[in-house]
């Protein structure tokens, strides 16, 4: 399964800080957000869908920019920790987070509506 490119248009949008994840970064996440199973999508224009990331981290050892870091996730069924896109901003668009991704959780920019 990987992530639904239409996320910001069929979820509800979520302020992360409300999402319970321990995270000092200001982006949106994309319900529904319900911890520890449902965890939903995180960030929109470098969006991860953390139902799907199993945490093996390719995203974040690739980024040129450094737009991820690990979250823990204590309890999700996927894995326990997330790669988080913190610093969205710093996205060039290389598009080598999707490419890496083995489960196909991300998506760069495609979270319009």
């Amino acid at each position: 399964m990987s992530i639904d490119p239409n996320f910001a248009a069929s979820r509800e949008r979520t302020p992360v800080a409300e999402t319970g994840l321990d995270v000092d970064a200001d982006y949106d996440a994309w319900g529904p957000v319900e911890p520890p199973e449902t965890l939903g999508v995180h960030g929109t224009h470098v969006a991860v869908d953390f139902d799907v990331c199993t945490g093996e981290g390719p995203c974040l050892e690739n980024c040129p920019v450094d737009v991820f870091e690990w979250v823990e996730t204590p309890g999700h069924p996927a894995s326990e920790v997330k790669a988080v896109p913190v610093d969205e901003a710093q996205c060039i668009d290389c598009m080598l987070c999707v490419d890496v991704c083995p489960v196909d959780a991300i998506d760069v920019d495609g979270g319009r509506a």
